[in-house]
């Protein structure tokens, strides 16, 4: 009997089969562009995402026919939203919150209403246009029509379970990303329901992660190729799945998951004393997929970067590759050895936190005639790095272990990215034998909701091993302690102007 773990990205969506000794296997992959249809916006074609997600699932389950799957769970991206009909069927679009910025102007008519204190204790986040509150906002005066024919509004965990054949209902974790769910009372708060004009109707219920609910649908199963009575486990926002499929169970540890986003996500056992010092210091709070667990997530676009290096400055290369060839191979045998002296503002799109900021575009600084492009390529992971150093010494201040990261994603496998990451830090980061912890963390989850593991500490044994341990190089630490003080002062001297580009 194995488990399914299904994870809808922002680029690309994966389904894998684990046997319950924690074996992975078949292994599912598609990609899908993100489309902008004008500057400033982004969106994913919703049917397409979901054709293609029924592809990965179908071929996991055709792959798998000697043990068969009996319980699935959804990892998904978080804040985006997919309108659909009381009949399931998909009405449009969905806005993810990399790189649009509808809704913005919302914003200062909920700060009319209630202060960010106030909101901060209702709903742990920092207030930006990256939430799905400010995208519902948008479509009730730019498409009127779209937003009354929704029957629902659902987050992509939700759209896939629903789509099985389940009631509509979203994860405590993925609910906590549409800025209008109540951390405190585990359900959509009315206050902020009323504030921003969305009825609870168009949304579906609420739920703890690794509750049942409900079956996958008969017809549905026989079309994707899966057994009668599968199990439907309710998963939650990726970044809590990620945490989960990294080992991390309890409080006291974080993840550094590198995929599209990068986000470093710790784990505490209880909501902060201190909402102010995590107000101010912009660290949200959500929670875990495992109940009395909660995480922060400190985040940036480092994966989408280098995706855009790959797709812009690798197209040749890619073209004449063989099937067990990979771009990113090619380009990280270039990169130089030592650091180099190149910084770059990582703000090709909006940032996360702590500021959120929306305004900005990305600089490589530092160029010369005799700079190579694996020199470029080496500094946007080192700068993608400095981003996250001052979040991680507020993570310290409120009682966060940073001493050691576990790394995920596709990134982790990259040896190279894991060492500069280690010495930029000066901790040690570990990578774990399966770094999809996304798909790898759904599946825990399916067998936990179904009874499968006595408990979280249980999964974990069977399910996750350390591969191997990249310590810092003491050299490179002290050179990049440096840098990173050059790359504070940066933004700072820039942002003005950068500003007054964006606008022209």
């Amino acid at each position: 009997m194995s488990l399914l773990g299904i994870d809808v990205g922002t680029t690309g969506c994966k389904a894998a089969a684990f046997s319950e000794a924690g074996h992975c296997i078949s292994h599912a992959y598609r990609e899908y562009p993100m489309l902008q249809p004008r500057p400033n916006w982004a969106e994913l074609d919703s049917r397409r995402v979901w054709e293609l997600t029924k592809e990965a699932i179908a071929e996991v389950a055709g792959e798998t026919k000697a043990d068969p799957i009996t319980a699935l769970s959804v990892s998904s991206l978080g804040e985006a939203m997919v309108p659909v009909s009381s009949s399931r069927e998909i009405l449009g679009n969905s806005i993810v919150c990399s790189g649009d910025v509808r809704g913005a102007e919302y914003l200062k008519e909920l700060r009319r209403e209630i202060s960010p204190e106030d909101f901060y204790r209702i709903n742990p986040n920092i207030l930006s246009p990256a939430y799905s509150w400010p995208k519902l906002r948008w479509l009730q005066d730019h498409e009127p029509g779209l937003y009354a024919k929704a029957g629902k509004f659902l987050l992509w965990g939700d759209l896939v379970t629903s789509m099985l054949g389940c009631d509509p209902v979203t994860s405590h974790s993925l609910a906590n990303r549409t800025l209008l769910f109540d951390i405190r009372a585990e359900d959509w708060s009315d206050r902020l329901l009323e504030i921003g004009n969305v009825s609870r109707d168009k949304l579906p219920k609420t739920m703890p992660g690794g509750a049942v609910c409900g079956e996958v649908d008969r017809t549905v199963a026989g079309e994707l190729g899966l057994t009668r009575g599968v199990k439907v486990v309710v998963g939650g926002h990726d970044q809590c799945c990620n945490a989960l499929g990294a080992g991390i169970c309890q409080a006291g540890k974080a993840v550094c998951g590198v995929g599209s986003f990068e986000c470093v996500t710790p784990v505490y056992d209880r909501l902060p004393e201190d909402p102010a010092a995590m107000l101010a210091n912009g660290l949200n709070v959500e929670h875990h997929v495992l109940p009395g667990l909660y995480v922060s997530f400190i985040f940036n676009q480092s994966g989408l970067l280098v995706k855009w290096f790959r797709d812009t400055f690798a197209t040749a290369d890619a073209e004449l590759l063989n099937d067990d060839e990979d771009a990113y191979d090619i380009l990280t045998a270039e990169m130089p050895a030592e650091p180099t002296r190149l910084l770059t503002l990582p703000y090709f799109e909006m940032t996360g936190p702590p500021d959120y900021v929306s305004d900005a575009s990305g600089v490589i600084a530092g160029l010369k005639t005799g700079t190579r492009r694996g020199d470029i390529l080496k500094s946007i992971l080192e700068s993608a790095t400095f981003y996250f150093v001052d979040s991680v010494e507020a993570l310290k201040a409120v009682g966060a272990d940073t001493s050691e990261f576990v790394a995920t994603g596709g990134g982790a496998k990259s040896d190279a990215w894991l060492q500069i990451k280690a010495d930029i830090f000066g901790v040690p980061f570990v990578r774990p034998r399966v770094t999809e912890c996304t798909v790898l963390g759904a599946a825990m989850l399916a067998g936990l909701g179904t009874g499968r593991f006595a408990s979280a500490g249980e999964a974990v044994r069977r399910f996750v091993t350390r591969d191997r341990v990249f310590e810092p190089d003491a050299g490179r630490h002290a050179f990049y302690v440096e840098q990173v003080a050059k790359y504070r002062e940066m933004f700072p001297l820039m942002k003005g102007f950068l500003k007054k580009l964006g606008a022209s």
